[in-house]
């Protein structure tokens, strides 16, 4: 099991704590992003006419070649994105379990606290309730806010930044893709790649969405977020 690997020095300069939301502030083994995985095949199956199983792959092309799915859509299909958003979260959250150790760790930290979602406000709202994390965050800047850009793409962060006056070389970023700490790293923030469990699987997921490539893009790796918090505060 991966442990974190941070000590206080690293993040002694950190004044903006930068976080993902979807299976970054809650664990990806209660799979409440598989549910909106699904709603998105099925959406993108009406919106493309496509039979189900390639609707399903072209779903999975415009999430790894456009940052969402739904920025895809929108570039080939003309997609209204609210009512994409509107549709893809309407889940159930029950599963997403309170996490008084993560509230604990999250309010110890100096400084601000943002989310950088490519969901959007709504649906955090929603993950942090349940979490216990309401009120903690001094922003939730999610896609509508990025102007549907979307993480990965350098005017995602560069639109975020500017919009809080964030100074990147004295910020963090954790996310669970490494695609999402590739700019991060290029501009000089500290990154943190959050990560399932070693014997984590689901049918939903594709390979490319779990890989580690062990890059200088990340500096440190952690299945337990809460913990890896813990060393730094």
């Amino acid at each position: 099991m991966d442990q974190p690997a941070a000590s206080r020095p690293h993040f002694t300069h950190v004044t903006d704590w930068v976080f993902d939301l979807d299976n970054t502030l809650y664990p990806r083994e209660c799979n409440l992003f598989a549910q909106i995985d699904l709603l998105i095949s099925d959406y993108t199956t009406e919106v493309t006419g496509l039979p189900y199983a390639e609707a399903r792959a072209l779903q999975k092309a415009y999430y790894r070649d456009h940052g969402t799915t739904l920025h895809g859509l929108m570039l080939h299909y003309g997609v209204d994105p609210d009512h994409f958003l509107k549709t893809v979260h309407a889940i159930d959250y029950s599963g997403v379990p309170a996490h008084p150790g993560l509230v604990a760790a999250l309010k110890g930290l100096p400084g601000r606290k943002f989310i950088l979602t490519n969901g959007d406000a709504g649906h955090a709202n929603a993950v942090l309730e349940r979490v216990g994390a309401s009120g903690l965050f001094t922003d939730i800047f999610d896609i509508r806010s990025m102007r549907y850009q979307p993480k990965p793409l350098p005017v995602a962060y560069e639109t975020f930044f500017a919009a809080h006056g964030i100074d990147a070389r004295r910020a963090a970023m954790f996310d669970d893709l490494e695609k999402n700490l590739l700019v991060p790293h290029d501009v000089g923030m500290v990154t943190v790649q959050v990560i399932a469990g070693s014997d984590f699987t689901h049918a939903q997921v594709e390979n490319w969405e779990l890989e580690r490539t062990g890059g200088p893009h990340v500096h440190h790796v952690t299945n337990d977020l809460a913990g890896f918090l813990r060393t730094v505060i």
